[in-house]
């Protein structure tokens, strides 16, 4: 019978964070295995600019971003593979991998498969994903040039993205589900569009159906919850913003401990609860949600699994 292969680390997520790491480890001659279920370069692979990394003093397309740090990776000996991590178990001193490709078994492991938009669930939210429904407004903004737009949600990401897309849209409807909760300084500038006449707030409204024909979005379905009443709001397109949802689905038959939102625990050397596995970017609790921190936690974790594995050497 042949002898299932030992990887030094395999990293869950190929995002900013897993890619980053791979650049450390694998210059330090870990043999790394990185497993991506969707798009390689996380979120940060679908922002249209990224404007807040540093180095970069006039952006950079997400895109190139996410496709720099993949090269850059690969390079130095990361392998990349599509799959799907669906469980992380102990097996003795090794870790214990089950994937669409097979069980796999490893020293180290890093999960690092970020977080991604959280969905309302309402009819024609599937079905007009991309074609009138988005949920990134610097991606998809610009296509709603002299446009009526509906944005649903009520935080900070909510407001900061209807006031970024009234440079494009010619008004935009924001429905509430209950009040807003997004800070002061964002409500008092959203004030000042609902004065210019850019924006209409909604509170007390519930998003009930998106409605499209011929393939595009032509109309909000929304319900007052105060009085019951439906109202319709016509709309060319929906922007959604309510929030992230960590990809962590995988885990939940794991010993790995999670917060109450999801995000997976680690201690400031960004270990889990289970020994020789590490957490980095999104995913982890505590995160800050952002592309630097993320590529900052991932070299910070690639240097502890370093350690853990020169220490395991060392005892083994």
């Amino acid at each position: 019978m042949t002898e299932t292969k030992v990887h030094d680390v395999i990293m869950v997520g190929a995002g900013p964070a897993a890619l980053a790491a791979a650049v450390y480890t694998t210059r330090e001659d870990i043999e790394t295995l990185l497993f991506e279920r969707g798009v390689v370069g996380g979120l940060a692979a679908v922002t249209d600019m990224v404007d807040n990394y540093p180095g970069f003093p006039d952006g950079i397309e997400g895109l190139t971003l996410a496709e720099n740090l993949r090269k850059q990776a690969e390079r130095f000996g990361a392998v990349i593979e599509l799959g799907e991590v669906t469980n992380i178990a102990k097996e003795g001193k090794l870790l214990k991998l089950e994937t669409t490709s097979g069980d796999m078994l490893a020293k180290t492991v890093l999960i690092a498969t970020g977080s991604d938009y959280k969905k309302i669930g309402v009819p024609g939210e599937q079905e007009y994903y991309a074609r009138g429904v988005h949920y990134c407004a610097t991606c998809d903004g610009a296509f709603y040039r002299d446009k009526r737009l509906v944005v649903v949600g009520g935080g900070n990401s909510a407001v900061q993205e209807s006031l970024f897309l009234t440079r494009y849209a010619t008004h935009i409807d924001l429905l509430v589900r209950s009040e807003l909760r997004a800070s002061e300084v964002l409500q008092h500038d959203l004030q000042k569009m609902v004065d210019a006449g850019k924006i209409t707030v909604h509170l007390q409204t519930a998003t009930n159906e998106i409605v499209g024909e011929d393939n595009h979005v032509v109309k909000v379905v929304g319900t007052d919850n105060a009085s019951g009443k439906k109202i319709e709001f016509p709309a060319d397109g929906v922007f959604v913003f309510v929030g992230l949802k960590p990809n962590t689905e995988f885990l939940k038959n794991s010993a790995i401990e999670l917060d109450e939102i999801g995000l997976v625990k680690t201690n400031e050397d960004l270990e889990t609860n289970i020994t020789g596995v590490f957490a980095a970017g999104d995913v982890r609790s505590g995160s800050t949600m952002q592309i630097a921190t993320a590529t900052g936690e991932g070299a910070t974790a690639a240097l502890r699994i370093r350690e853990y594995l020169e220490g395991h050497k060392q005892t083994s």
